[in-house]
């Protein structure tokens, strides 16, 4: 049995060395390589995003098609935010990313071994039929009853028109474009007819946040549909003036009332971040205004961090505050929700200064595995119902180019957080390793006086163990193998020396 034993020892210090080098040190060097892409301060797609979307392709094809055909949105209740909007919402995410990608790859073959939308050919077809799907309206139907595509409605039709619209533009497919143009055409006419160009996303809720990319959605939906809704567009721009802006900071607010047309909440970072990927499109001089307001009230940059607050600078949030599943979790004021979508707009409005360091940030953040893996926001994400959400929408603000004319021609300085976490990651994985050396060479030079209790029992367990974490590496995910893997380490257990042995004749008391 200590033969089985020492066998344990040794397969796990291969195991340790392993995922030292693989969830520390090979990150950490593929990260310093990241942080010298000039994709981070320029208008190129960072190369890092190319790698993370082959490696997510094949895995988010496999969970939408099953996701669709399990009907698994058919059983989830409107209380269950991230569960009913986060599938749709992270597919959208996806097929806009590989729509960039797509574009960038046009324009320079060398980027990628081959054409995205050749190699994601099944996860664009499985994305787009999971936003397509009528059970993955089932929340918004309970909301809004059978009529849930002809009124209101907004942040579900938003999603169905971008989505499909960048799927007939990836593929050339019209097999959606009916659905796409009635669309298109009903909720133009819905917003350009409402009292202030405003509609609900549910009942009594109204989120410009979701207007605005609405509009652009329709807009970009006329490259494919030979419509022209530019008129449209330009008017539409009354639902973010006047009394729909917050009176504080003269920014568009986070919640309206789109019967009075008046603010119900303050700006939040959340919102103006995400709406800045998309105002450029539509109203260029309005979308600068905007960010140089959201730059003087919102911008916080110190030594370790730097990034867009969730609240105005005038609003003391504390230290940690998790407000919403939209906003995430809010550090020292820095919003989760308004840097990740901040990397968007500030590539897009070509502040490469802010995109540099936010971009920076976004990645280390995330944490790439080796496999193309994004830890980060794979954590982040609803492992259940939408476990490629946060993957997805880093992809996204990423990809996203340079609309505004570059205003900042440096690209600044990298928070120390960014140096900060890749020298940790370097020293404790030297560490690790180091360690597992010594445990080792312990085992090996003492291993005949040690005493391990229940070895057949900790043996078989640890056979089981490793069976296991095999299983949920090639079926289930790297996440849970690595989880398995790392309960193995703990065997043996309660491994003590021996005492040793007394000299009988040596012990016996003289006469």
């Amino acid at each position: 049995m200590k033969r089985q034993m020492t066998l344990c020892v040794n397969v796990n210090s291969v195991v340790l060395i392993f995922l030292s080098l693989y969830v520390l040190l090979v990150p950490a060097g593929m990260l310093i390589h990241d942080m010298l892409d000039p994709g981070l301060y320029s208008d190129e797609i960072p190369r890092c995003a190319f790698r993370w979307h082959r490696a997510l392709s094949p895995k988010y094809e496999k969970w939408a098609r099953q996701r669709v055909q399990s009907g698994a949105a058919t059983k989830l209740t409107t209380q269950n935010i991230s569960g009913t909007e986060w599938p749709v919402f992270g597919s959208v995410f996806y097929l806009w990313a590989t729509e960039a990608l797509q574009q960038a790859f046009y324009e320079d073959p060398t980027l990628a071994p081959s054409s995205p939308r050749s190699y994601a050919h099944g996860a664009i077809e499985a994305a787009a039929a999971l936003v397509a799907d009528p059970n993955h309206a089932n929340w918004v139907k309970d909301h809004w009853g059978g009529a849930y595509l002809e009124k209101k409605n907004l942040f579900y039709r938003m999603l169905l028109i971008s989505g499909l619209t960048s799927y007939q533009r990836l593929t050339g497919d019209i097999r959606y474009e009916d659905l796409l143009r009635s669309q298109v055409e009903s909720l133009a006419r819905e917003l350009d007819e409402s009292p202030y160009g405003l509609l609900d996303d549910y009942p009594g809720q109204c989120y410009p946040v979701d207007i605005l990319p609405a509009i652009a959605a329709i807009r970009r939906a006329d490259s494919v549909l030979g419509t022209d809704h530019a008129a449209f567009a330009a008017r539409a721009i009354r639902g973010f003036e006047a009394t729909r802006l917050d009176e504080d900071t003269g920014l568009p607010a986070y919640m309206v009332d789109s019967r009075t047309g008046r603010a119900r909440d303050s700006a939040r970072g959340v919102g103006l971040s995400f709406m800045l990927i998309w105002a450029p499109e539509l109203w260029p001089e309005t979308a600068r205004d905007w960010y140089a307001k959201y730059e003087q009230q919102f911008w916080q940059q110190g030594r370790w961090l730097a990034g867009f607050r969730e609240y105005a600078k005038d609003v003391d949030m504390g230290w940690f505050v998790f407000n919403d599943v939209d906003a995430g979790p809010v550090l020292y004021g820095y919003g989760a929700g308004a840097c990740a979508f901040g990397v968007g707009a500030a590539r897009v409005m070509g502040r490469f200064d802010h995109a540099y360091a936010l971009g920076a940030e976004a990645i280390v953040g995330s944490w790439p595995l080796p496999d193309g893996t994004l830890l980060g926001p794979r954590f982040l994400s609803n492992l259940s119902d939408a476990p490629y959400l946060g993957e997805a929408a880093v992809l996204f603000a990423v990809t996203r180019r340079s609309v505004a004319q570059p205003e900042v021609a440096d690209r600044g300085t990298l928070p120390w957080s960014v140096h900060a976490v890749i020298l940790l990651a370097i020293g404790l994985g030297v560490g690790a390793v180091l360690a597992v050396v010594h445990k080792t060479r312990r085992w090996h030079k003492h291993k005949t006086t040690l005493s391990v209790p229940a070895p057949a029992v900790q043996v078989s367990l640890w056979w089981a163990l490793m069976i296991a974490a095999v299983l949920a590496w090639t079926i289930v995910s790297t996440s849970i193998a690595m989880i398995i893997l790392l309960t193995a380490q703990f065997i043996p257990l309660l491994a003590k020396m021996q005492p040793r042995a007394v000299d009988a004749k040596a012990a016996k008391p003289h006469s």
